[in-house]
């Protein structure tokens, strides 16, 4: 297979297809379900998931928690209004954070940041990263957990800049898989976003089981690719924690030839960053910049869910490159045609 270019997974996405709400409830967003082996596209409801699986398969999700992330702040003397994206905490003594901020030319090296109707948490900017990057140092009196619950109040849940609209309350649980445990995302595995407790129950009483990773999603996710040469594009690094436990569940299935189902492109990169020479899952605790794009081999998982990706995403490439190039176009044109909504809080696929 020749090597892939960028251009190749361009494709033309109509706006309304941006899915700016969820479907009424979780587990009935459409679900797209190609078969690779008989080159078959179907149309089903994401409940009927259940139908496609047996007792002793093993569905890997990925546990992470967003936090609310975005928080909007004054500048101190002018007051002008700065959005403060928290990327993530890097130490929690000090109470430093990475952080992005918007607009960035105003923000400068010493800068205080204001935050709360009075200015109850201030910020001190003390490190320039890139041309949006800060690093903030936060000014709180009081226990971590305090300052914890402080910005918690004051965030509000991070949708992606995809999504036009002002984030709803609705979103704050929305936004988040029913069974998201550890908290460290700032954007939510949106397969896992069509679990419904009721489903889980349905699978569990089914024999399938579940085995749970943790990757704290960055932003780094929707990095848009700007070299036509993917072999040069680079992933931010994202913290990766697979348990033992998590490793032994998948591999007894493994080995008796159950299917193993990535919930996820977030889950597919974490346990394809951990891969025994066996072919088995190994225990991880660490980060991952890993980027697949096509031609790829993977070990771990025979299925997969996902939801609709954009145009030119790296997702997209993992996409092509787990469910095969053409048949993955084919798809996509079908989803384009019969109105499937896509992105974050779009519908679903299962590629087996």
């Amino acid at each position: 297979m020749s090597k892939m270019k960028l251009s190749e997974f361009s494709f033309d996405l109509p706006n309304e297809l941006i899915a700016e709400y969820p479907s009424e409830n979780r587990d009935e967003a459409r679900l797209m379900v190609i078969n690779r082996e008989k080159n078959t596209i179907e149309h089903k409801l994401f409940k009927d998931i259940v139908n496609y699986f047996s007792e002793g398969d093993v569905m890997i999700m990925n546990n992470t928690k967003v936090f609310p992330a975005r928080m909007y702040g004054n500048k101190e003397k002018t007051g002008a209004k700065i959005e403060v994206f928290l990327l993530r905490e890097l130490n929690r003594e000090s109470l430093l954070w990475d952080v992005l901020v918007d607009p960035a030319r105003k923000i400068r090296i010493g800068n205080k940041l204001y935050f709360g109707e009075d200015d109850s948490l201030v910020a001190e900017v003390i490190d320039n990263t890139t041309s949006r990057g800060r690093t903030l140092r936060f000014l709180f009196d009081g226990p971590y957990e305090e300052f914890k619950a402080k910005i918690t109040e004051l965030g509000e849940t991070p949708l992606p800049k995809y999504i036009k609209r002002e984030v709803e309350a609705s979103d704050e649980e929305r936004y988040q898989t029913i069974f998201a445990k550890e908290e460290g995302a700032v954007a939510a595995p949106t397969a896992g976003l069509h679990f419904s407790r009721e489903l889980m129950k349905r699978l569990e009483l089914k024999g399938i089981n579940f085995a749970e990773v943790t990757l704290h999603v960055g932003l780094g996710t929707f990095r848009p690719v700007e070299v036509e040469d993917l072999t040069k594009h680079k992933m931010d690094s994202e913290q990766v924690i697979i348990s033992e436990k998590c490793a032994n569940i998948v591999n007894s299935a493994k080995i008796a030839k159950k299917k193993v189902c990535a919930i996820g492109t977030t889950s597919m990169r974490s346990i394809e960053t951990s891969v025994s020479t066996e072919g088995l899952l190994k225990p991880y605790d660490g980060w991952t910049n890993k980027f697949i794009f096509p031609p790829y081999d993977f070990s771990i998982a025979d299925c997969m869910v996902t939801n609709f990706h954009t145009p030119l995403s790296t997702l997209l490439m993992m996409i092509s490159a787990f469910c095969g190039h053409d048949l993955m176009m084919e798809a996509y044109k079908q989803a384009v045609e019969e109105k499937y909504k896509f992105y974050s809080y779009g519908d679903a696929m299962l590629i087996l």
